[in-house]
């Protein structure tokens, strides 16, 4: 019986279990193999064009002038490709943070739009998303570039709009908040008023459990840290400076608005409002898809506590539809990181707008478009880690994990 047991024993070449291994060590062999090959090659291609992978280049003078920036004049010519480089990441970084906070509020105001019981809102917010999603991203931008920016009037005729705002054909102006030496000190007390607010709140909601009877904790938090903030802010502007001053822009000549404001270009508002549109519709309807998972029992068991509308999307539908909704954003914000990248389409000077001019200024163009891949995949993988943790917040909580 010995004997035919170990007769039915297979060799070990023809072990499932090792075929696996030698499987995946092939596959792991293949790959470096062809890592290896591509790297030669690219050796071998950059040693007959007399090139080289080094990154000595980033200290050279770009011999060129960018005028996009958080100032005016931000690059000349004598400055290096560094330079360059750290401004377009700044740009980059310009349009992706003010691009998701408003696309953000755009998806989360038409998703709920798109199921109020008011057929106009319902309509509008249905057609703004379908229109949105079915037109490309490309060809948006060229239109509010090209269709609208560069048809609204001059400086001196500007469109003034509540604020003041000035649109024209040279951008956009609006007011400008300047710092002081009380700034900080009045940032430090009005946080020390805000956790003193939190601590209203959270107290006065405790009662409201504990007794049944109404306390109105979120209004008088909100109160406590307004009143700590204005009674410093007016401390601070009676003993010494206010702590912010704001600067109005104002039209001075034919081509510019004075720099008393912030002006923003229009290549800024133009891939600003295409990516705003073209995301915030995409994040409608997710906004709306987690709000419909929601069981309508619990929009049932809300209306007979007596909630309103308003306060059932905010207190019970919305925490629980988050769940649901943070994935996909995520998918979302990681788009819009990435297409921030066609302002070069409407000549915005980002990362890879420079970045092009970069690679014929200096001509290394592994190096460069190495340096960009990279600062686009830290901003991704930033997003998603970000993005990950605040699922792990919201997701449900089971006896195993």
């Amino acid at each position: 019986m010995n004997t035919k047991t170990a007769a039915a024993v297979p060799p070990f070449w023809r072990d499932i279990r090792f075929l696996r291994v030698v499987a995946q060590v092939a596959f792991l062999v293949a790959i470096v193999a062809l890592i290896v090959w591509l790297f030669n090659n690219t050796q071998a291609g950059l040693q007959r064009a007399n090139l080289s992978l080094s990154f000595d280049f980033l200290k050279d003078p770009s011999s060129f002038q960018i005028d996009e920036g958080l100032v005016p004049n931000p690059h000349s010519r004598e400055d290096t490709f560094a330079h360059a480089f750290e401004l377009g990441i700044v740009n980059t970084l310009r349009v992706v943070v003010v691009g998701l906070v408003l696309a953000t509020l755009l998806g989360l105001v038409m998703g709920i739009a798109r199921l109020s019981p008011t057929w106009l809102i319902r309509s509008v917010a249905t057609a703004y998303v379908e229109m949105m999603q079915n037109t490309p991203l490309l060809l948006q931008l060229i239109f509010w570039y090209v269709g609208v920016i560069l048809l609204l009037p001059p400086v001196r005729e500007s469109v003034a709009l509540p604020g003041p705002i000035y649109l024209s054909v040279r951008g956009m102006a609006f007011p400008a908040l300047w710092s002081s030496g009380a700034t900080l000190p009045w940032v430090v007390i009005s946080i020390l008023g805000g956790i003193a607010g939190v601590t209203a709140w959270r107290r006065n909601r405790r009662l409201q459990l504990d007794t049944g009877s109404k306390k109105y904790g979120f209004e008088k938090g909100l109160l406590v840290f307004f009143a700590v903030a204005m009674i410093s802010w007016l401390i601070f502007a009676v003993g010494s400076d206010a702590p912010l001053t704001v600067s109005l822009p104002q039209i001075s000549g034919p081509r510019y608005i004075d720099t008393q404001g912030i002006i923003v270009s229009p290549e800024f508002v133009a891939i600003v409002a295409g990516l705003v549109l073209f995301t915030g519709a995409h994040i409608a309807e997710i906004v709306r898809a987690g709000i419909q998972s929601v069981p309508k029992g619990q929009w049932e068991a809300a209306r007979a506590q007596g909630f309103s509308y308003f306060q059932t999307l905010r207190l019970i539908i919305l925490p629980q539809a988050l769940r649901v909704m943070i994935p996909p954003l995520t998918n979302q914000y990681a788009n819009l990181i990435k297409n921030s990248s066609l302002g070069a389409i409407v000549g915005y000077s980002d990362l890879f707008g420079i970045s092009k001019t970069i690679q014929l200024q200096s001509g290394q163009p592994i190096q460069v478009v190495a340096i960009v891949m990279t600062t686009y995949l830290v901003l991704n993988l930033m997003t998603s880690l970000f993005m990950n943790w605040l699922n792990s917040r919201f997701r449900f909580k089971t006896r195993y994990g």
